[in-house]
């Protein structure tokens, strides 16, 4: 199966590229429009600010085709900030407009306990969901980061972590998904969720 890892100038892409190859997929990494409102399955990585990852993507004429590749069914996995751009919008470093695919918006972590939070915690699945189909209880994978997402709505969230309070680390309707932590660092853990997505 192809998968079409989305370049818009954010994030480490050759280690995600390499986590997919090792799970079997064929992939494309690109930040043209039209191989993305083409493609199989696509990928939305990133690391960085958010509202300097979304004006990258508009300036690269990427929004749409992203939006469009939604509505009409392509599975699309939004990785660490590629989930929080999901959302509708984000309070970092101001307030921003995100792709809106996701009701919600994405806040600050405030808790007594140092942010970013960073290094290995324990997820939970609390739906099913193909992403997470056979994830073990207890499961640790690797997080960084300093804002998590708030969505609108609870149906969304697939499984959650605690960090000073409890949020969503897996969210996904139907074929739109997305992952707070980073898969390429999590080991047999991210690479399980990897391979789910790519046999969905």
């Amino acid at each position: 199966m192809s998968v079409v890892i989305v370049d818009y100038g954010a994030g480490n892409l050759r280690s995600v590229q390499k986590a997919f190859e090792a799970v079997g997929a064929e992939v494309t990494v690109t930040g043209d429009p039209l191989t993305v409102r083409r493609a199989d399955k696509l990928v939305l990585p990133g690391v960085g600010a958010f509202g300097e990852a979304m004006a990258r993507l508009r300036a690269m004429g990427l929004v749409e085709p992203l939006r469009e590749a939604v509505e009409r069914g392509t599975p699309l996995l939004g990785i660490c900030l590629g989930l929080q751009l999901l959302f509708e919008e984000s309070e970092e470093l101001g307030r921003h407009r995100g792709l809106g695919i996701f009701p919600g918006r994405v806040e600050r972590f405030r808790v007594d306990l140092k942010v970013p939070h960073i290094g290995w915690n324990q997820v939970r699945v609390v739906r099913r969901h193909p992403l997470v189909e056979g994830f073990l209880p207890g499961q640790y994978a690797y997080f960084v980061h300093s804002y998590y997402v708030r969505p609108a709505d609870e149906e969304i969230v697939l499984a959650v972590t605690e960090y000073g309070v409890e949020f969503p680390c897996i969210c996904g309707r139907d074929h739109v998904m997305g992952i707070q932590f980073h898969p390429e660092k999590s080991q047999e853990v991210g690479l399980h969720l990897l391979r789910n997505f790519v046999n969905v």
